[in-house]
């Protein structure tokens, strides 16, 4: 069964709410040949399962990039009009940002993925991890990140249609419909 999938979309929702399992049905069901773009770094043992997890349920011909800095580079080098980019997940990514030895390099990485979405050519499937509904958090570096994410989210449902919250492994759609 082939399912066509929107040209650009963004999934959002909480840890565990099925976001990637959204996008990766979607991604199975589109004919169209998948990259799936991974923004994790494994930095400790329980981080090493989750990708395993990820590795191990992802279809073995999808082509598969470890990036978690230069997004917007990866995309342009990798898109194409026939193709889906699959990214997984912008948090992961905002998180790489920020630990960035050079403070500029959140900024310029956001500027650069927002300018080359209206003209990347073929289907982007974008998983996040929403923030924005839980208490403010203690610490300038985690509400520096929940601002980060939250003002991304916003650019990004812009430009995406349409917009998925996972809650439950339910998607419910913010803009556009299924």
């Amino acid at each position: 069964m082939s399912v066509d999938v929107p040209q650009r979309v963004l999934i959002l929702g909480g840890v565990r709410s099925g976001k990637s399992a959204q996008a990766e049905q979607w991604a199975k069901h589109s004919a169209r040949p998948v990259t799936y773009l991974a923004t994790a770094r494994i930095e400790d043992e329980e981080m090493r399962a989750r990708i395993s997890h990820h590795r191990a349920t992802r279809p073995a011909h999808w082509k598969v990039i470890e990036e978690p800095v230069a997004l917007a580079s990866t995309l342009r080098a990798h898109a194409h009009p026939e193709g889906l980019i699959l990214v997984d997940c912008l948090t992961l990514w905002l998180t790489n940002l920020l630990f960035d030895s050079d403070p500029q390099c959140v900024q310029r990485e956001q500027d650069a993925l927002l300018a080359l979405l209206p003209t990347l050519p073929g289907t982007l499937i974008l998983v996040s991890n929403e923030t924005g509904l839980g208490i403010v958090p203690l610490g300038e570096l985690t509400r520096r990140f929940c601002d980060q994410a939250g003002r991304l989210h916003q650019a990004l449902a812009t430009l995406c249609d349409p917009v998925l919250l996972m809650v439950a492994g339910l998607p419910v759609f913010l803009k556009g419909h299924s």
